[in-house]
């Protein structure tokens, strides 16, 4: 690890000082919770712990020429065995269209379940299965209105205080309008201090929609431990690809519990 200390100057005593207080540093990193995923789009390869859980209160929603749209709700993570997770997501979900009525209604609800494969130690790096079943919207105006199927492949590595992950996957469509579509996003992580992390991440998915349009999106973001238990996230950013007909800006902020 470089310090920007010379270990040379000030002598044996000062050399092996600053080196314990290099090493405490670093352990103490080590020792943080590394927390990937959320507030970013892009997901992250380690499951809850066992027999531990994790809820995000959380919020987010888009803008583009034609209006905005977003959710807010619940996501709940439960570490139900070693290296399996196991998650439910509750939206409410909204649209206010540039033209015409709004609306607001219960979202897609997301069943899903992550599966470690692969861990650093042992292979490298991490790796994780996480397929999601999205269900039909309560309303077509606030979600889709059939089923689909997410099946993405995330993979992470950490040094330190840095940690980058990313992967993609495809998710499958059969209804309406929308077509099958797949995605592909990269972040990173650093740990500022103790409580302090901040993180940014590109993130591209093909059209979703038939005659739609491809998206591109860069976001940053932090998070702020208030305590073991719990830690605010959130992340902003504009949309880099097809902008006015996709997403102008984009958005997360969630209160995360941990237990």
């Amino acid at each position: 690890m470089t310090t920007g200390v010379d270990l040379r100057r000030g002598g044996r005593t000062r050399t092996l000082r600053t080196a314990a207080r290099c090493l405490a540093i670093a352990a103490t990193l080590l020792s943080l919770p590394a927390w990937a995923g959320p507030p970013y789009i892009t997901d992250d390869p380690e499951p809850t712990d066992t027999g531990h859980y994790e809820i995000y209160f959380f919020g987010e929603g888009a803008s583009s020429r034609d209006g905005r749209d977003g959710s807010a709700g619940i996501d709940f993570n439960y570490g139900a065995a070693p290296n399996l997770q196991l998650t439910a997501t509750l939206p409410i979900a909204w649209n206010a269209p540039a033209a015409g009525n709004g609306a607001t209604g219960l979202g897609n609800i997301e069943l899903a379940a992550k599966y470690q494969f692969l861990h650093q130690q042992a292979s490298g790096v991490d790796a994780a299965i996480f397929p999601r079943v999205f269900l039909p919207a309560g309303s077509s105006a606030v979600g889709e209105s059939h089923a689909s199927l997410l099946l993405p492949l995330w993979l992470q590595r950490t040094s330190g205080a840095w940690t980058i992950f990313g992967g993609g996957g495809c998710e499958i469509h059969r209804g309406g309008d929308s077509q099958d579509f797949c995605m592909l996003g990269a972040a990173f992580t650093y740990q500022v201090n103790e409580r302090f992390q901040i993180g940014s991440e590109v993130y591209h998915q093909t059209a979703d929609t038939r005659g739609g349009d491809a998206s591109t999106d860069f976001d940053v973001g932090a998070t702020y431990d208030l305590n073991a238990h719990f830690h605010l996230m959130a992340s902003a950013g504009p949309g880099l690809q097809n902008r006015d007909r996709t997403d102008r800006v984009v958005w997360y902020a969630a209160l995360l519990w941990t237990r």
